[in-house]
């Protein structure tokens, strides 16, 4: 299979590096360009303002400094690169963005931070699993 765009949601944990490492390693076999994405908390309904505007502020600082990350891994690979970050349900997030750019693969960490979410496969990553259309590839 050649990828030509490889969708790459990464929450900064060790399973997210290797998943990079590996969308590196198949961008550059294939000449794919890579789709970063994060996807940061949502901010709770109800919270009023200015709390909802200081809440998100806070979440997109601490997305952003994931982001950081990987765009340098990427920029030093020499990867053609798009990044986003989107508030939201993880799963349906990172299915949501595989179709619309038109990724044709996912290039995912087995788990994620909150390793006891899920103790085998990750939760956010069995879902994946079982809500996109596109092939996934999963990374230890």
């Amino acid at each position: 299979m050649n990828a030509n765009r490889i969708l790459l949601p990464v929450d900064g944990s060790s399973f997210s590096d290797a998943a990079a490492d590996m969308a590196i390693n198949i961008a550059t076999h294939d000449g794919a360009s890579i789709v970063l994405l994060h996807v940061r908390r949502p901010v709770p309904t109800g919270l009023g303002q200015p709390n909802a505007d200081e809440l998100l502020n806070v979440f997109t600082e601490g997305a952003e400094a994931v982001i950081e990350l990987y765009r340098d891994k990427l920029t030093n690979a020499k990867i053609e690169f798009t990044e986003l970050i989107i508030g939201g349900d993880v799963a349906e997030v990172v299915t949501n963005v595989g179709e619309v750019e038109k990724c044709d693969l996912i290039v995912i960490g087995s788990k994620g931070k909150s390793d006891l979410a899920g103790l085998i496969l990750g939760s956010v990553t069995h879902k994946v699993l079982h809500a996109t259309k596109l092939p996934v590839l999963v990374v230890k």
